[in-house]
């Protein structure tokens, strides 16, 4: 038979390694218990912060980000386009030129490196035979979409 003493000493040893576990600074039973269960608590909402960041993870991954900036500034004569990725982007460039080519944007001058990264700053005007007026939104928006387009046809493949 156990003794009330041994029962007893073995209940404080594992108080103690409780209070250990839980970082508790408490003295008596009472508040050591109070103290795991605040603990737990602090564990569970952990536990739930970090399955919602696997979840935004796993969701942005299966929905890639745009590797890509894109701005446009209106110029007196013009815009001026910028396309910047960190990444080399093969098939890109064309996928800009057309969506200019459709909005009727003329590019009449334009600097692109495509070694490492991706880099294209365009200088472009309206078609003077189109009576449209382009402003610099629609044409960020059409690059954006060429982006996307680009993005979505490469990741398929």
């Amino acid at each position: 038979m156990v003794s009330r003493e041994q029962k007893r000493a073995v209940l404080h040893e594992k108080l103690q390694l409780l209070r250990s576990i839980t970082n508790s600074h408490a003295l008596n039973k009472t508040s050591i218990i109070v103290d795991a269960s605040k603990y737990i608590k602090e564990l569970k909402q952990k536990v739930e912060r970090l399955n919602q960041d696997i979840e935004i993870a796993e969701t942005s991954s299966q929905q890639p980000q745009l590797p890509v900036q894109v701005t446009v500034e209106t110029l007196e004569k013009g815009f001026l386009i910028n396309v910047f990725s960190d990444k080399s982007c093969p098939g890109l460039l064309v996928s800009i030129l057309e969506a200019f080519e459709d909005l009727g944007l003329n590019v009449l001058e334009a600097r692109v490196s495509c070694t490492d990264n991706f880099r294209l700053q365009a200088f472009g005007g309206e078609n003077e035979e189109d009576g449209d007026m382009i402003d610099s939104q629609a044409i960020k928006q059409v690059v954006v979409q060429a982006v996307k387009n680009w993005s979505e046809s490469n990741n398929d493949g």
